[in-house]
């Protein structure tokens, strides 16, 4: 699935990135900023980034106008990423290796914090009108975002999350840094505070479809895509489809978990097995429903917004890639 806007909007996103950074050579502050030129090349898809401009001229304006943010954003999320990778002790990221792999812990944490404060820089560049209100709702989301993983990592050791619980992380974790990015692309461009309220409520609906299709991904995803099918289950975590199984699946299901949690061996049949008290639980079908439920509400508030046909079209070609997405 490709789109025009996709490639014209990353592209311009891409663009400004290395502008932005060029103010920050690899080459000086003894090798602080040479960890972000790396993970910022890396690429990925500036979905954050591409939402606060789609944001802009959705609502008639120029997107270089939610530029600051867009970048603001996308610094970020990188940010998250590289401090991710050291609580995960991840050795890959898109292929290459991590930050704290190519350097060190040391380079990962300073780097990132860097990173961090250059989001700030680039959202400080926004028209002195709005940045009050855009500055309010970047720190407030950047703290959910630091809670939604806090809770993540809590629930490894915890045996009473419920699935409510893990909606309300990932909400946390995903969604409202996909919410703030529209929201901020509108308050740049000077959006009604109502206006800029739905296109947050659209931005957190459409996190939550994300992460739900995350799941199923990884769950029930196609080997031939090329991704690692049941990662999330060979590591015991604790994902809508492994709860709601436990809280739906019965004593059957409870048997498969308490036979297969913790057992690192024969992995092709814990996968297969616990996949199958899944769809058993109706689990897979349950998370699917979770999905299109937020798609649809999504799109509903992109109805309440009265866009024009070209930017709906565009926001309903966003959602099916949410969807229909393999990777």
């Amino acid at each position: 699935m490709t789109h025009p806007n996709l490639s014209r909007l990353k592209s311009a996103v891409d663009g400004a990135v290395q502008e932005f950074l060029s103010r920050w050579p690899v080459e000086a502050g003894d090798g602080l900023y040479e960890p972000v030129h790396y993970l910022m090349a890396l690429g990925g898809k500036r979905l954050r980034a591409v939402l606060a401009l789609s944001a802009a001229e959705a609502e008639g304006h120029d997107a270089n106008a939610a530029m600051p943010v867009a970048l603001g954003v996308e610094l970020f999320h990188n940010f998250t990423l590289m401090h991710d990778d050291i609580m995960d002790q991840a050795p890959k990221r898109r292929g290459q290796d991590t930050v704290h792999i190519k350097w060190n812990e040391n380079a990962g944490i300073l780097s990132g914090d860097a990173m961090y404060t250059l989001a700030h820089v680039a959202l400080s560049e926004l028209d002195p009108k709005v940045l009050p209100e855009a500055l309010k709702l970047f720190n407030q989301t950047a703290l959910e975002v630091c809670l939604g993983q806090q809770s993540d990592m809590a629930f490894e050791s915890r045996t009473d999350v419920t699935v409510e619980a893990y909606l309300e992380m990932i909400r946390l974790k995903t969604s409202v840094l996909v919410a703030a990015s529209l929201a901020l692309g509108a308050i740049a461009v000077g959006a009604t505070p109502q206006r800029v309220k739905t296109w947050y409520e659209l931005g957190e609906h459409l996190g939550m479809a994300f992460q739900m299709q995350d799941d199923l991904l990884d769950a029930f995803g196609d080997e031939a895509m090329g991704k690692q099918i049941g990662g999330d289950i060979l590591a015991d975590k604790k994902t809508f489809l492994r709860l709601y199984t436990w809280e739906h699946g019965g004593a059957s299901a409870r048997d498969v978990f308490a036979r297969w949690d913790g057992n690192r061996n024969n992995g092709l049949e814990k996968v297969q097995e616990v996949r199958n008290a899944m769809k058993a639980a109706g689990a897979e079908e349950a998370a699917k429903l979770e999905m299109r439920t937020h798609v649809e509400r999504a799109m509903a508030c992109a109805q309440q917004l009265e866009l024009a046909e070209p930017h709906m079209e565009w926001f309903e070609f966003l959602a099916g890639l949410v969807t229909d997405r393999t990777s």
